[in-house]
């Protein structure tokens, strides 16, 4: 259940289904009706209901659930964006099983109820809303702000379902109800924001139809990587847990490195070495506890500190310094063939030279962590990556031309793999939005790789904790109080 569809993989599972013997009525049928569940859930029967239907198959659930609700004693009008008899296939059948009034939209009318339900579009919109759609759209938009609740079929009408995108316009829902499974633009942004509370309703299609689809997009839960999570056995100690490395930058930008290391020591890593010039060792070694502290100054410094086996994943970048000594850097750890973590300095250091850094990381393991600018600036010389719409496809396509795991931060965070796996993340609270919180959750990643932990499952973890650890810190959470609060999220993880 882990899968998210985009519209056109949704379109090949309908199609799959239908051929195996299900008419395509009864699936609009099942949808319709988990609709109008879902609007009985939270109001009484009697409530007044506006359902605005499109032309489309969005709109045939619609007028399911026009006729659902009526059965339970619901007071409903149905608006019809168009000519009825634009109105085909399924669609038309269940237009024809509703034998109430059909009105044509009614802009000025829409908001006098007590629930709207917008069945105007679905996940498969391709084009911008605009002309009496348009207007449909705002006059739904209208009621919701004076207080109307506003119940989504599929998707909110005017959010591309694959980017997440609003096509000109797009309606503000409080719930959504959509079917099998998400979609991209559920959880992608701005589409995660017009959404609401989303539900997912079982109408029939198989698990092994959706695995039919090839679909290699997932949403970030516990579920996709919890098999590979590094869980410590009774007899295990430290050295069995890895040996995490965190490269420091000069003596007075230390606090990135303390944040990470301590991230790392928290998510599970047995130890946690800083690695530091020696004017910042005094700094370090006044603030750490159990992160020790080495001298290694620059690329000779660290390969010889390197020479220890036991030493087995690093993060570079965190206020380390931008420049070539940061390069050079990078390449000597890459070159010991340990398993890497990439943030910040280390990929801003590297700016319009995606494919040297490639090259260069062959060795090596990576995960990549940039945010948007930084991912802006990493492959400046790549339109064909940077200009790809779909924050997924973007990510995937730096995977696929860098051969690492690749983590694109943000409200929406994206991990993809080289082999095409890609996850998106929907639990970060805006609280996240804070100084040092990205340098966390590079240490949390790191500690999770230290411990054998593959990249795309550390990564697509670390992510996960972190938002879940944002959500229980709480309003006004600073980065310090994200490893703190950690040890109550992976409790929740232990095997029962």
């Amino acid at each position: 259940m882990h899968e998210v569809l985009t519209p056109s993989e949704m379109g090949e599972a309908d199609r799959l289904t239908i051929a195996s013997g299900t008419p395509g009525i009864t699936l609009m049928e099942r949808a319709g009706r988990a609709v109008a569940e879902a609007i009985l859930t939270g109001h009484p029967a009697g409530t007044p209901v506006t359902v605005v239907c499109g032309p489309g198959n969005n709109g045939g659930d619609g007028f399911v659930a026009a006729r659902a609700l009526a059965e339970r004693g619901c007071v409903v009008r149905v608006m019809l964006l168009g000519d009825p008899g634009a109105v085909t296939g399924d669609a038309a059948n269940a237009l024809k099983r509703w034998h109430g009034e059909l009105e044509p939209v009614d802009a000025t009318a829409i908001g006098k109820s007590g629930a709207i339900i917008d069945a105007l579009f679905g996940a498969g919109l391709k084009r911008p809303i605009e002309g009496a759609a348009a207007e449909a759209v705002a006059a739904i938009n209208r009621a919701s702000e004076a207080g109307v609740p506003v119940l989504a079929v599929d998707l909110p009408s005017g959010i591309d379902g694959a980017t997440g995108e609003v096509r000109g316009t797009a309606v503000k829902a409080n719930k959504t109800v959509t079917f099998c499974r998400k979609k991209p633009g559920h959880m992608l942004l701005p589409g995660r924001m017009y959404s609401g509370d989303v539900s997912v309703a079982d109408i029939g299609i198989s698990d092994a139809m959706v695995a039919q689809t090839g679909s290699k997009t997932f949403e970030n839960v516990p579920g996709l990587w919890l098999a590979a999570f590094p869980q410590p056995k009774l007899d295990s100690h430290k050295y069995d847990r890895g040996h995490a490395v965190v490269v420091s930058g000069p003596m007075h930008m230390t606090g990135a490195t303390r944040l990470a290391a301590r991230a790392a020591l928290r998510a599970g890593a047995g130890l946690v070495t800083v690695a530091a010039a020696k004017d910042a060792l005094p700094v370090l070694a006044a603030s750490l506890t159990a992160v020790m502290v080495r001298q290694a100054a620059g690329p000779a410094g660290l390969s010889a500190l390197l020479k220890d086996k036991r030493m087995n994943a690093l993060l570079l970048g965190p206020a380390q310094g931008v420049g070539p000594a940061t390069q050079k850097t990078v390449l000597a750890a890459a070159k010991a063939k340990r398993s890497l973590v990439l943030d910040a300095d280390a990929l801003t250091s590297f700016t319009g030279q995606s494919k040297a850094l490639g090259k260069g990381l062959k060795p090596a393991a990576a995960v990549l962590t940039p945010h948007e600018g930084e991912f802006v600036r990493l492959f400046r010389r790549e339109p064909e990556i940077t200009g790809i719409p779909s924050k997924i496809e973007k990510v995937r396509a730096a995977a696929k031309a860098m051969d690492q795991v690749v983590l694109l931060k943000g409200a929406d965070t994206v991990v993809a793999a080289p082999d095409g796996r890609a996850a998106i993340a929907a639990n970060a609270p805006p609280w996240l939005a804070t100084a040092g919180a990205g340098d966390v959750l590079s240490g949390f990643i790191l500690g999770l790789i230290a411990q054998g932990m593959p990249g795309f499952e550390a990564a697509c973890a670390g992510v996960w904790l972190h938002g879940e650890c944002g959500k229980l810190a709480g309003c006004g959470l600073i980065s310090e109080d994200l490893p703190e609060v950690l040890p109550n999220v992976l409790q929740r993880l232990k095997p029962s």
